[in-house]
């Protein structure tokens, strides 16, 4: 008597998405989907935004998105490619829209704050920390350079994210060091 069982193996997040563009509102395939995904489309959009709090709503924001958009994907790359494009595309729209002001004005509250609790300013041979850096550069370079290098992207994969060819992919990473690089180099 053969007693073996067959394990199915899960099913693949193209076959999810494509049972996802034909169920209803949230049916069980769109929620696997958002279980496999939770994680890392919050991990980019915090790495992109800096912040618990918008990366939070921009993760949300993505996965409203991938609801209203779900019969869109045409399986022309890997379903998870698709959603990190969505998300770096949210996360730089938001950006962008929230502005460099922001920034400074969290910047300037934050040396004002060290100056009242009695820290001294910097030395002019200050070391600048790694998201000074990459605020030096574009929106779309700094995504580049922190999924290239904080989530381990190829130029392969980053090239249907950014809409770009995998040599311009390279070429704009590479650029970007060098600017980070001729900025920083000395420091």
């Amino acid at each position: 008597m053969d007693t073996h069982l067959e394990v199915t193996p899960p099913p693949t997040d193209e076959s999810l998405a494509a049972t996802a563009a034909r169920e209803g509102s949230d049916g069980p395939a769109f929620v696997a989907l958002v279980e496999r995904y939770r994680q890392r489309v919050w991990r980019i959009c915090f790495r992109l935004l800096g912040s618990e709090h918008d990366a939070a709503d921009a993760a949300q924001d993505v996965f409203v998105q991938l609801f209203l958009q779900r019969t869109r994907y045409a399986g022309e790359s890997k379903y998870a490619t698709w959603v990190h494009a969505i998300a770096v595309r949210t996360c730089l729209a938001l950006r962008r829209s929230r502005g460099r002001r922001q920034r400074y004005e969290t910047a300037a509250a934050e040396t004002a704050r060290h100056v009242h609790a009695g820290a001294q300013q910097p030395a002019a041979g200050l070391k600048l920390d790694l998201a000074q850096m990459l605020e030096s550069l574009d929106e779309v370079d700094r995504a580049m350079i922190l999924l290239k290098y904080s989530e381990g992207y190829s130029y392969e994969e980053l090239a249907p994210i950014f809409e770009l060819s995998v040599s311009a992919c390279k070429m704009r990473v590479s650029r970007a060091r060098d600017k980070i690089q001729q900025q920083f180099g000395g420091q």
